[in-house]
């Protein structure tokens, strides 16, 4: 058997599975460059802007979903002291916190390479992944932003299930 050299390697350009998936659940939507789409997708905690990046050279579909966070400095530390508390219960994916542009961000890439093609499932679970991540943990961040809580009791609060809705 023979290595296909990579330049001979289909690379389809999964943005467009993606850009179906807003189209389909009436997201706003815009495709920045051909490698670039953002989808504004509201949320219960807050809105969420999801840029989808295609990384052809390393065949990788990115997603990085972020949520305003315009937290006292004073809240800073402690915020980035949840962070690393937080990424230790995820399955995928990661948080980082941006103190200077005012974001919390969620970041999972799906790997594609060898030519995979992107399915519409795939970028569906990315992409709730991403959300219910974000939705899970706002609090958290509010909790330690707002009310001056340390990152293990904002971080034990937003994992406490409750039953219904007040």
């Amino acid at each position: 058997m023979t290595a296909m050299p990579l330049t001979e390697v289909h690379r389809g350009n999964p943005l467009e599975v993606v850009e179906h998936m807003a189209t389909r659940h009436l997201w706003p939507f815009e495709r920045a460059c051909d490698d670039e789409l953002v989808i504004v997708v509201r949320g219960k905690w807050a809105d969420y802007q999801v840029s989808f990046t295609w990384l052809s050279d390393i065949e990788a579909l990115h997603l990085a979903c972020a949520f305003e966070l315009k937290a006292p400095e004073r809240s800073n530390a402690e915020i980035e002291h949840l962070i690393p508390m937080i990424n230790a219960q995820m399955w995928v994916g990661h948080f980082e916190f941006w103190p200077t542009d005012g974001l919390v961000l969620f970041r999972h890439t799906l790997v594609l390479s060898g030519g995979v093609q992107a399915s519409g499932r795939q970028c569906e679970v990315l992409l709730s992944a991403a959300l219910d991540a974000g939705e899970q943990y706002h609090s958290a961040f509010q909790f330690v932003a707002w009310a001056g809580a340390g990152a293990r009791e904002a971080l034990e609060a937003a994992m406490f299930e409750t039953a219904g809705e007040a």
